[in-house]
């Protein structure tokens, strides 16, 4: 029986996740929008062989510029070209269903699949927040259920698009002037509610067929997405039962839509601060926190929490009559996750938002080498996760240290590869089949791309 490894992803924020990484003598506040140090970034969790790659997004700017850099280059054009500078990696990318269209899309994560040799994967965002609604033309964001009932009709479109070439489309007969075989292309058709879309992509079917389907919600509307959907499972989550919990209930959502549950991976995030010592650890801790500008973080805290400004006093508490999950139309399972770490361990608002300043409520681990080892450890093998979110406090320095440091323990735990051997697609990194074609019968057969 092959032994349950981990998986590991890059999560690359700019100069770091802690809000106050760019203040650090060490850091780049420029760093965000230059291509040598994403390419560092990449080259060094290839180096740790970590899965994937994964970068956030969102159609907004930040509206506090003040806090942190705020910018984004665009993710799926940012790793197509790190897929020119990297062999292995998975490059997973963030794009909104609420704020694109199903052809423009599925046509731009076939496009990285092909450049990467399958490399490519989809994070499946919904997109939450008035300002990013306001970006397209809407008054307010839509509701929570109709974002999740979009996203379902806009992926059934994309598999119709990824599959509307068979694989052995293009004959490429020299001889008999055939280039391709016009039989083998079937365009979806679609009409539906809230997209119509007529034609086949002009892409050719990629190598992996459809790119790792990928998604963060952990709402009851977001597990439910992922049980139909997803292969992969971005999630926050602040104690190892809660991870279990989570873990338990989507595996056996996953089971009850009638899918295979090794074929979903759950991965939550982790911030580790790394040092020699425990002392060290702490003290680099502490060194972030002491850069936390704290006004920044009450705006930020009650704009999540749907505040009215100048509600939450820094050495107070929450208040008592917060509004219930059930009336939050935005991000529903990080306001419940905020909300039950104040309540649980009593945070004054200050207390919160230095908890908050490295992960934005992901785990944060302070330690060494070997207690981050020791954690990771427990949580893969107790049934809390299939693998993590690596969210460095700070870049570069963050990533290195854990591939240094923590890497080497892991593997001599036998809990990840020493190398990566030979060249495969995310999904056979994942353990996940090359899906069929939907319009190629299973006797056929859906032979790989051997050329596009």
């Amino acid at each position: 029986m092959t032994r349950r490894r981990l998986h590991l992803n890059a999560f690359l924020m700019n100069t770091g996740h802690h809000e106050a990484s760019w203040r650090l003598p060490e850091s780049d506040p420029y760093a965000h929008v230059e291509l040598d140090h994403y390419v560092r970034l990449a080259r060094t969790a290839e180096r740790g062989t970590f899965d994937s790659l994964f970068l956030a997004d969102g159609p907004q700017l930040w509206s506090n510029l003040a806090q942190r850099p705020a910018s984004a280059l665009e993710p799926l054009t940012l790793l197509t070209a790190l897929a020119t500078a990297t062999e292995h990696i998975g490059l997973i990318a963030t794009a909104s269903t609420s704020y694109n269209s199903p052809y423009n899309l599925a046509r731009k994560f076939a496009s990285l699949d092909i450049i990467s040799g399958g490399r490519a994967g989809w994070n499946i965002v919904t997109t939450a927040g008035a300002e990013a609604a306001r970006n397209f033309g809407l008054d307010a964001e839509p509701a929570h259920a109709e974002r999740y009932a979009r996203a379902a009709e806009f992926l059934d479109v994309a598999l119709k698009l990824w599959d509307s070439w068979e694989d052995d489309a293009i004959v490429a007969d020299k001889a008999a002037g055939v280039w391709g075989d016009d039989t083998k292309i079937h365009p979806p058709r679609h009409r539906g509610k809230y997209f119509g879309v007529e034609g086949a992509l002009n892409v050719p079917r990629s190598p992996q067929g459809y790119p790792l389907l990928v998604q963060a919600g952990s709402s009851k509307d977001g597990k439910s997405f992922a049980a139909r959907y997803a292969e992969a499972v971005f999630t926050a989550q602040q104690t190892l039962e809660d991870a279990q919990d989570f873990y338990a209930d989507l595996k056996a959502r996953t089971v009850a839509a009638g899918r295979n549950p090794d074929h979903i991976k759950v991965l939550p995030g982790i911030v580790p601060v790394i040092g020699s010592t425990e002392a060290e650890a702490r003290a680099n801790e502490q060194v972030l926190e002491d850069h936390i500008v704290y006004t920044h973080g009450v705006d930020r805290l009650e704009g999540l929490l749907q505040l009215p400004s100048g509600t939450l006093e820094l050495d107070g508490q929450l208040p008592a009559d917060l509004p219930p999950e059930s009336s939050i139309e935005g991000a529903k399972s990080r306001y419940t996750l905020v909300v039950e770490l104040a309540r649980r361990e009593r945070l004054t608002v200050r207390q919160l938002i230095g908890r908050l300043g490295g992960g934005r409520g992901h785990l944060t681990f302070t330690g060494t080498p070997e207690q981050v080892a020791d954690a990771v450890e427990e949580w893969f093998t107790l049934g809390a996760a299939d693998g993590f979110n690596i969210m460095p406090a700070v870049l570069p320095s963050g990533l290195e240290t854990f591939v240094d440091h923590v890497v080497p323990l892991l593997r001599a735990r036998g809990l990840l590869r020493e190398e990566y051997g030979p060249r495969q697609t995310l999904r056979a990194r994942y353990g996940l089949p090359r899906p069929a074609n939907q319009h190629v019968s299973p006797a056929a057969g859906s032979p790989a791309l051997a050329r596009v």
